[in-house]
């Protein structure tokens, strides 16, 4: 670590909660002329009762106060052991990392205000006790990034457009960075961007409906389609692609943001009866949700972006950027456009988000603002998150 820089821990929980990606960064500077490399990173799986648990709740079933209050607390000791494992396999003392940016789990999102006791309300609940992670760790933590951009009247969705910002502006290409997490979300940088020119939204479902149909099928023994094996098993079925094609969602306009409560159990149920109403078998219906993923990304980019935009490069990240069925759609439908993995320029596609808050972190900590308020749709800038001091020595 320089004199100037500092050495941060970026850890995130996605949707699917299928683990705790970390990753360790050394961050310098003030945007733009911000520097950071990624150094390392790491995944720790969940452990399967705390998992389950996390998807239950997260599916708005439900739990009492004092429930979520111990289910905040036990996965903010989970993120801290994770915290700690990853040092361990980093090689590096925690004393010698200066701040840790944590997402948290999300087990609550609805960016648009909607009727509440009176009142249009929006509101966001990510949990994983940020002073116990501070604490176990002996590392000043920022955690809780969202509700900033939410009380600025945005969507608190998507966050990573900072760092996509950071990481792929370019003066002369057009790039657009896909990640493919549990959902699928983009961020537009249009050659010599500036910020306000910035824009990001959810796409829809990427590995969220499929890991939920494999599970079912597998009777939860197996969590993902590895390789899309099953899914190339099953046979095309162009009636039900075409009803998944016609969900609402993607005909909504930007700023927009998704996840479980609208792709979640409901969501499966949805799609298992167009799946029986269809006669299509479960390797079929693995297929259709995969083809899904991949051209409600494509029907995104042609009714939202590529009539205003050129886009040069497609960046890809996340856990669905293995999936070769995704990617080969995808690739098929824009031959025009370079689709690249993340990895070719310097971030593994399973660090991306990790990073990134890392980067969120940083900032804060800088007491500078990292909202992007053309993705999310807030009406200014915000500080975002909330410090949890390590206790003093």
């Amino acid at each position: 670590m320089t004199r100037n820089s500092m050495l941060v821990l970026g850890i995130m929980s996605g949707t699917s909660a299928d683990a705790i990606d970390v990753a360790l960064a050394r961050i310098s500077g003030a945007a733009p002329h911000l520097k950071a490399k990624l150094l390392k990173h790491t995944s720790i799986k969940f452990p399967s009762p705390l998992r389950k648990e996390i998807l239950r709740v997260a599916e708005q079933q439900a739990i009492s106060a004092g429930g979520l209050s111990q289910l905040n607390f036990r996965l903010g000791e989970a993120i801290a052991e994770a915290a700690l494992t990853a040092c361990r396999r980093f090689r590096i003392a925690p004393k010698k990392i200066a701040l840790i940016g944590s997402h948290g789990q999300t087990i609550f999102h609805e960016g648009r205000p909607v009727p509440y006791l009176g009142r249009a309300t929006a509101s966001t609940l990510q949990i994983g006790e940020p002073s116990i992670l501070a604490t176990r760790t002996g590392i000043t933590t920022v955690a809780d990034f969202r509700p900033a951009d939410i009380a600025q009247g945005g969507q608190g969705a998507p966050l990573v457009p900072y760092a996509d910002y950071l990481l792929y502006r370019h003066e002369k290409f057009g790039r657009l960075s896909l990640n493919l997490g549990g959902i699928a979300n983009i961020t537009v940088i249009p050659a010599g961007a500036k910020p306000g020119q910035i824009l990001a939204f959810d796409t829809g479902p990427a590995n969220m409906l499929i890991d939920a149909l494999v599970a079912h099928f597998t009777h939860n023994r197996q969590r993902y389609d590895k390789d899309a094996c099953l899914a190339q098993q099953g046979r095309a079925n162009p009636a039900l692609l075409n009803e998944l094609m016609r969900d609402p969602y993607l005909k909504l306009a930007p700023p927009k943001s998704t996840g479980r409560e609208y792709y979640g159990r409901t969501y499966l149920h949805k799609l298992l009866a167009a799946g029986r109403h269809h006669k299509a078998k479960p390797n079929d219906l693995i297929r259709a949700a995969t083809i899904f993923t991949a051209l409600s990304v494509v029907d995104a980019l042609n009714r939202f972006v590529l009539p205003k935009t050129e886009i040069h490069q497609l960046i890809v990240s996340g856990g669905g950027a293995q999936n070769p069925l995704i990617f080969g759609q995808i690739s098929a439908a824009l031959p025009r456009i370079q689709i690249v993995p993340s990895s070719e320029l310097g971030v593994p596609e399973d660090a991306k988000e990790a990073f990134a808050f890392a980067l969120l972190a940083y900032e804060t900590f800088h007491q500078r603002p990292s909202n992007v308020p053309s993705a999310t749709g807030a009406r200014r800038l915000a500080i975002l998150g909330k410090i949890s001091y390590a206790p003093p020595h």
